[in-house]
Protein backbone atom coordinates (compact mmCIF):
# COMPACT_ATOMS: atom_id res chain seq x y z
CA UNK A 1 0.00 0.00 0.00
CA UNK A 2 1.36 3.48 -1.06
CA UNK A 3 1.57 5.77 2.02
CA UNK A 4 -1.50 8.63 1.95
CA UNK A 5 0.07 12.01 0.77
CA UNK A 6 -0.80 14.75 3.55
CA UNK A 7 -2.23 18.36 1.79
CA UNK A 8 -0.39 21.30 3.48
CA UNK A 9 -3.10 23.28 3.75
CA UNK A 10 -0.51 26.01 5.32
CA UNK A 11 1.86 25.88 2.72
CA UNK A 12 -0.75 26.31 0.42
CA UNK A 13 -2.66 29.36 2.48
CA UNK A 14 0.86 31.10 2.27
CA UNK A 15 1.73 30.89 -1.38
CA UNK A 16 -2.27 32.01 -1.66
CA UNK A 17 -1.36 35.35 0.70
CA UNK A 18 2.05 35.57 -1.36
CA UNK A 19 0.07 36.45 -4.25
CA UNK A 20 -2.70 38.67 -2.72
CA UNK A 21 0.10 40.83 -1.74
CA UNK A 22 1.58 41.04 -4.94
CA UNK A 23 -1.45 41.83 -6.18
CA UNK A 24 -1.92 44.51 -3.18
CA UNK A 25 1.25 46.05 -4.29
CA UNK A 26 0.06 46.17 -8.33
CA UNK A 27 -3.11 48.26 -7.09
CA UNK A 28 -1.63 50.12 -5.19
CA UNK A 29 0.41 51.62 -8.09
CA UNK A 30 -3.23 52.42 -9.08
CA UNK A 31 -4.22 54.16 -6.47
CA UNK A 32 -6.17 51.82 -4.65
CA UNK A 33 -5.86 49.89 -1.63
CA UNK A 34 -8.25 47.10 -0.99
CA UNK A 35 -10.05 47.69 2.40
CA UNK A 36 -11.76 45.35 5.18
CA UNK A 37 -13.91 46.27 8.25
CA UNK A 38 -14.36 43.52 10.59
CA UNK A 39 -17.20 43.68 13.23
CA UNK A 40 -16.86 41.99 16.19
CA UNK A 41 -19.75 42.00 18.81
CA UNK A 42 -19.03 41.55 22.23
CA UNK A 43 -16.59 39.02 23.71
CA UNK A 44 -16.14 35.95 22.45
CA UNK A 45 -12.65 34.45 23.04
CA UNK A 46 -12.42 32.00 20.21
CA UNK A 47 -14.12 34.67 17.84
CA UNK A 48 -11.82 37.95 18.95
CA UNK A 49 -8.71 35.91 18.27
CA UNK A 50 -9.98 35.10 14.68
CA UNK A 51 -10.78 38.34 13.97
CA UNK A 52 -7.46 40.04 15.25
CA UNK A 53 -5.97 37.28 13.57
CA UNK A 54 -7.93 38.28 10.79
CA UNK A 55 -6.40 42.34 10.46
CA UNK A 56 -3.08 41.11 11.36
CA UNK A 57 -3.16 39.35 8.19
CA UNK A 58 -4.53 42.34 6.57
CA UNK A 59 -1.66 44.18 7.45
CA UNK A 60 0.81 41.86 6.46
CA UNK A 61 -0.31 41.83 3.36
CA UNK A 62 -0.95 45.41 2.91
CA UNK A 63 -4.68 45.68 2.96
CA UNK A 64 -6.55 48.33 4.76
CA UNK A 65 -8.52 46.90 7.80
CA UNK A 66 -10.63 48.39 10.62
CA UNK A 67 -11.73 46.14 13.60
CA UNK A 68 -15.34 47.79 14.65
CA UNK A 69 -16.43 46.37 18.08
CA UNK A 70 -19.75 47.00 19.07
CA UNK A 71 -21.33 46.18 22.59
CA UNK A 72 -22.59 42.97 23.67
CA UNK A 73 -25.69 44.67 24.20
CA UNK A 74 -26.14 46.39 20.89
CA UNK A 75 -29.75 46.18 18.82
CA UNK A 76 -30.33 44.85 15.60
CA UNK A 77 -31.19 48.43 14.34
CA UNK A 78 -28.43 49.99 15.28
CA UNK A 79 -26.39 47.06 13.28
CA UNK A 80 -28.04 47.47 10.44
CA UNK A 81 -27.13 51.29 10.38
CA UNK A 82 -23.46 50.19 11.33
CA UNK A 83 -23.51 48.34 8.21
CA UNK A 84 -25.19 50.74 6.19
CA UNK A 85 -22.21 53.04 6.54
CA UNK A 86 -20.19 50.58 5.85
CA UNK A 87 -21.94 49.53 2.63
CA UNK A 88 -21.56 53.75 1.63
CA UNK A 89 -17.69 54.00 2.21
CA UNK A 90 -15.83 53.57 -0.97
CA UNK A 91 -12.62 52.96 1.69
CA UNK A 92 -14.43 49.37 2.52
CA UNK A 93 -14.35 46.70 -0.14
CA UNK A 94 -15.31 43.51 2.24
CA UNK A 95 -17.41 43.31 4.94
CA UNK A 96 -16.83 41.10 7.64
CA UNK A 97 -19.78 40.01 10.51
CA UNK A 98 -17.65 37.26 13.17
CA UNK A 99 -20.85 35.12 13.84
CA UNK A 100 -22.45 34.10 16.04
CA UNK A 101 -24.29 37.38 17.27
CA UNK A 102 -25.85 38.44 20.68
CA UNK A 103 -28.92 36.69 20.48
CA UNK A 104 -31.48 40.02 20.46
CA UNK A 105 -29.48 40.74 17.01
CA UNK A 106 -31.22 39.25 13.55
CA UNK A 107 -28.13 37.49 12.24
CA UNK A 108 -29.89 36.62 8.77
CA UNK A 109 -31.51 40.11 8.39
CA UNK A 110 -27.81 41.79 9.29
CA UNK A 111 -26.20 39.73 7.24
CA UNK A 112 -28.71 40.22 3.89
CA UNK A 113 -28.10 43.82 4.50
CA UNK A 114 -24.37 43.82 3.75
CA UNK A 115 -23.33 44.84 -0.11
CA UNK A 116 -23.19 41.93 -2.09
CA UNK A 117 -20.37 43.59 -3.50
CA UNK A 118 -18.51 43.76 -0.28
CA UNK A 119 -19.42 40.07 1.10
CA UNK A 120 -16.54 38.84 1.47
CA UNK A 121 -17.58 36.04 3.40
CA UNK A 122 -20.14 34.74 0.44
CA UNK A 123 -23.20 34.21 2.40
CA UNK A 124 -25.70 36.71 0.75
CA UNK A 125 -27.97 34.96 -1.23
CA UNK A 126 -26.89 37.15 -4.30
CA UNK A 127 -23.89 35.53 -4.02
CA UNK A 128 -25.02 32.29 -3.76
CA UNK A 129 -27.28 32.61 -6.63
CA UNK A 130 -24.04 33.58 -8.75
CA UNK A 131 -21.74 30.66 -7.62
CA UNK A 132 -24.82 28.91 -8.69
CA UNK A 133 -24.93 29.61 -11.67
CA UNK A 134 -21.36 30.03 -12.48
CA UNK A 135 -20.93 33.86 -12.67
CA UNK A 136 -18.23 35.94 -11.57
CA UNK A 137 -19.32 36.23 -7.63
CA UNK A 138 -17.58 36.16 -4.12
CA UNK A 139 -17.38 32.08 -2.99
CA UNK A 140 -17.29 31.43 0.83
CA UNK A 141 -13.89 31.19 2.04
CA UNK A 142 -13.63 27.54 2.87
CA UNK A 143 -15.12 25.90 0.16
CA UNK A 144 -13.07 28.03 -1.97
CA UNK A 145 -10.17 27.21 -0.47
CA UNK A 146 -11.16 23.37 -0.64
CA UNK A 147 -11.19 24.05 -4.50
CA UNK A 148 -7.60 25.59 -4.30
CA UNK A 149 -6.15 23.08 -2.15
CA UNK A 150 -7.24 20.08 -4.92
CA UNK A 151 -6.09 22.72 -7.87
CA UNK A 152 -2.42 23.06 -6.84
CA UNK A 153 -1.40 20.19 -5.09
CA UNK A 154 -2.24 18.75 -9.14
CA UNK A 155 -5.23 16.33 -7.75
CA UNK A 156 -7.80 15.70 -10.48
CA UNK A 157 -11.55 16.50 -9.90
CA UNK A 158 -13.52 16.22 -13.24
CA UNK A 159 -15.59 12.77 -13.98
CA UNK A 160 -14.42 12.25 -10.23
CA UNK A 161 -17.18 10.79 -7.73
CA UNK A 162 -17.32 13.40 -4.82
CA UNK A 163 -19.32 12.81 -1.83
CA UNK A 164 -20.08 15.68 0.39
CA UNK A 165 -21.24 14.64 4.14
CA UNK A 166 -22.84 17.82 5.72
CA UNK A 167 -25.08 20.19 3.80
CA UNK A 168 -24.39 23.56 5.68
CA UNK A 169 -25.25 26.70 4.38
CA UNK A 170 -21.19 27.44 5.06
CA UNK A 171 -19.73 24.80 3.72
CA UNK A 172 -22.11 21.67 2.38
CA UNK A 173 -23.77 22.87 -0.18
CA UNK A 174 -21.40 25.62 -1.54
CA UNK A 175 -18.49 23.17 -1.99
CA UNK A 176 -20.81 20.61 -3.50
CA UNK A 177 -21.82 23.50 -6.18
CA UNK A 178 -17.56 24.25 -6.60
CA UNK A 179 -17.09 20.74 -7.21
CA UNK A 180 -19.84 20.30 -9.58
CA UNK A 181 -18.67 23.42 -11.70
CA UNK A 182 -15.42 21.82 -11.80
CA UNK A 183 -17.17 18.86 -13.85
CA UNK A 184 -16.70 16.11 -10.70
CA UNK A 185 -20.31 13.99 -9.87
CA UNK A 186 -21.45 15.13 -6.68
CA UNK A 187 -23.59 13.32 -4.03
CA UNK A 188 -24.38 15.45 -0.77
CA UNK A 189 -25.39 13.07 2.19
CA UNK A 190 -26.13 13.85 5.79
CA UNK A 191 -27.55 12.88 8.56
CA UNK A 192 -30.77 11.36 7.50
CA UNK A 193 -28.77 9.68 4.37
CA UNK A 194 -29.66 5.43 4.27
CA UNK A 195 -26.41 3.82 4.12
CA UNK A 196 -24.39 6.46 4.53
CA UNK A 197 -21.10 4.43 4.52
CA UNK A 198 -21.91 3.02 1.24
CA UNK A 199 -21.96 6.43 -0.56
CA UNK A 200 -18.95 7.49 1.23
CA UNK A 201 -16.87 4.31 -0.08
CA UNK A 202 -18.01 4.75 -3.58
CA UNK A 203 -16.32 8.72 -3.23
CA UNK A 204 -13.15 9.85 -5.01
CA UNK A 205 -13.50 12.77 -3.20
CA UNK A 206 -14.53 12.77 0.18
CA UNK A 207 -15.75 16.03 2.24
CA UNK A 208 -16.26 15.53 5.87
CA UNK A 209 -18.26 18.31 7.03
CA UNK A 210 -20.88 16.62 9.68
CA UNK A 211 -19.81 18.91 12.79
CA UNK A 212 -18.68 15.34 14.64
CA UNK A 213 -15.58 14.45 16.27
CA UNK A 214 -14.39 11.47 14.14
CA UNK A 215 -17.13 10.49 12.33
CA UNK A 216 -15.85 9.26 9.35
CA UNK A 217 -13.68 5.43 10.38
CA UNK A 218 -11.61 3.80 7.73
CA UNK A 219 -14.40 1.12 6.68
CA UNK A 220 -15.88 4.21 5.11
CA UNK A 221 -13.26 5.50 2.98
CA UNK A 222 -12.29 3.80 -0.82
CA UNK A 223 -8.79 2.90 -0.85
CA UNK A 224 -6.98 5.89 -2.36
CA UNK A 225 -9.60 8.41 -1.86
CA UNK A 226 -9.24 12.03 -1.52
CA UNK A 227 -9.78 13.10 2.45
CA UNK A 228 -10.66 16.70 2.43
CA UNK A 229 -11.75 17.31 6.54
CA UNK A 230 -13.69 20.66 7.36
CA UNK A 231 -14.24 19.64 10.84
CA UNK A 232 -12.52 21.45 14.05
CA UNK A 233 -13.88 19.52 17.07
CA UNK A 234 -11.82 19.74 20.39
CA UNK A 235 -11.34 16.91 22.71
CA UNK A 236 -10.56 17.37 26.59
CA UNK A 237 -11.96 14.05 27.56
CA UNK A 238 -9.03 10.79 28.15
CA UNK A 239 -11.03 8.25 27.14
CA UNK A 240 -11.98 9.91 23.69
CA UNK A 241 -8.48 10.91 23.12
CA UNK A 242 -7.71 7.33 23.50
CA UNK A 243 -10.10 6.81 21.13
CA UNK A 244 -8.39 8.88 18.10
CA UNK A 245 -4.90 9.40 18.94
CA UNK A 246 -3.77 6.16 21.64
CA UNK A 247 -0.24 5.44 20.49
CA UNK A 248 0.95 9.19 18.91
CA UNK A 249 3.34 10.29 21.80
CA UNK A 250 3.72 13.83 20.64
CA UNK A 251 0.08 14.29 20.46
CA UNK A 252 -0.49 13.09 23.93
CA UNK A 253 2.32 15.17 24.83
CA UNK A 254 0.57 18.56 23.93
CA UNK A 255 -2.70 17.12 25.40
CA UNK A 256 -1.28 16.72 28.76
CA UNK A 257 0.28 20.02 28.27
CA UNK A 258 -3.08 21.83 27.45
CA UNK A 259 -5.07 19.65 28.34
CA UNK A 260 -7.08 19.40 24.72
CA UNK A 261 -6.58 18.33 21.09
CA UNK A 262 -8.45 19.07 18.21
CA UNK A 263 -9.78 16.00 16.43
CA UNK A 264 -11.77 16.76 12.40
CA UNK A 265 -14.26 14.56 11.35
CA UNK A 266 -12.75 11.59 9.90
CA UNK A 267 -11.10 9.28 12.01
CA UNK A 268 -7.44 9.82 11.76
CA UNK A 269 -6.85 6.63 11.22
CA UNK A 270 -9.16 6.64 7.93
CA UNK A 271 -6.32 9.08 6.76
CA UNK A 272 -4.03 5.73 5.99
CA UNK A 273 -6.39 4.38 3.73
CA UNK A 274 -6.80 7.42 1.71
CA UNK A 275 -4.47 8.66 -1.45
CA UNK A 276 -4.47 12.29 -0.19
CA UNK A 277 -5.59 14.22 2.45
CA UNK A 278 -6.15 17.53 4.51
CA UNK A 279 -4.76 16.94 8.34
CA UNK A 280 -6.24 18.32 11.45
CA UNK A 281 -4.85 21.14 12.18
CA UNK A 282 -3.06 22.50 9.32
CA UNK A 283 -5.52 21.50 6.66
CA UNK A 284 -8.43 23.36 5.43
CA UNK A 285 -8.45 25.56 8.25
CA UNK A 286 -5.28 28.09 7.25
CA UNK A 287 -7.30 28.71 3.97
CA UNK A 288 -10.05 30.24 5.10
CA UNK A 289 -8.41 33.50 6.17
CA UNK A 290 -5.73 33.35 3.17
CA UNK A 291 -8.84 33.08 0.63
CA UNK A 292 -11.07 36.44 2.79
CA UNK A 293 -7.93 38.21 1.81
CA UNK A 294 -8.16 36.75 -1.82
CA UNK A 295 -12.19 37.99 -2.11
CA UNK A 296 -11.20 41.30 -0.74
CA UNK A 297 -8.87 41.89 -3.29
CA UNK A 298 -11.30 40.48 -5.73
CA UNK A 299 -14.23 42.73 -4.22
CA UNK A 300 -12.04 45.22 -4.60
CA UNK A 301 -11.38 44.83 -8.48
CA UNK A 302 -15.00 43.63 -9.17
CA UNK A 303 -16.38 46.75 -7.60
CA UNK A 304 -13.80 48.91 -10.03
CA UNK A 305 -14.62 46.99 -12.94
CA UNK A 306 -11.42 45.34 -13.00
CA UNK A 307 -10.37 41.86 -14.54
CA UNK A 308 -10.00 39.12 -11.66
Amino acid sequence: MTTARLLDGTKIANDIKAEVAAEVADLAQHGIRPGLAAVLVGHVPASEIYVRSKVKTCAELGLFSELITPPETVTTEEMLALVASLNAREDIDGILIQLPLPPQVNAKLLLEAVDPAKDVDGFHPVNVGKVQSGQPALAPCTPAGMIQILRRSGLPIARLNAVVVGRSDVVGKPIAMLLLHENATVTICHSKTRDLAAHCRGADILVAAIGRPGFITPDMVKPGATILDVGINRVTDREEFDRFFLGDARREELFLLKGSTIVGDVHPAAYAVSGAYTPVPRGVGPLTIAMLMANTVRAAKLRRGLPV
